[in-house]
């Protein structure tokens, strides 16, 4: 089976990371990235909220949703994967180029490589959970179906 890894969204399969520059429309609400829809997320403070958006990168709208000065919001880890793949299926109906890399995937296993993340990643060893790699092969599969 072949593997695809992935990670910097300046490499090959960039467009998959959460960074890649590919703003989405969710819930009537323009994000820069999918990065900042997912970092909104976690809270319920319309004042944090706003601040991550008005991010001007992603790495600003992840340090801010990753600074737990924030209350995060009740029930936040059970929801984060839903949460994940509704911005991923948001990036791939909006963006056709990204949808059509990822249907050129083919079966391939997608892997987001990285030491940084054991949950959305494979931790760089493949112990991690690569939920960012599964949601992506899930929404392929129904991009398939359809």
């Amino acid at each position: 089976m072949k593997v695809i890894h992935f990670y910097s969204e300046n490499a090959d399969y960039g467009c998959f990371s959460n960074f890649s520059l590919h703003p989405v429309v969710i819930d009537g609400v323009t994000y820069l990235t999918t990065e900042h829809y997912f970092q909104a997320q976690k809270f319920m403070d319309k004042k944090i909220i706003k601040k991550i958006i008005s991010a001007k990168k992603p790495i600003e709208a992840a340090k801010l949703g990753r600074n737990r000065d924030f209350p995060l919001r009740k029930g936040w880890e059970s929801m984060k994967d839903e949460v994940m793949l509704k911005a991923i299926r948001a990036k791939v109906e909006q963006h056709s180029e990204v949808k059509e890399i990822l249907l050129s995937t083919g079966n391939a296993i997608l892997v987001e490589h990285t030491e940084k993340d054991n949950y959305w990643g494979d931790g760089g060893n493949g112990s991690g959970k690569n939920r960012l790699g599964k949601i992506l092969m899930k929404v392929r599969d129904e991009w398939n179906a359809s």
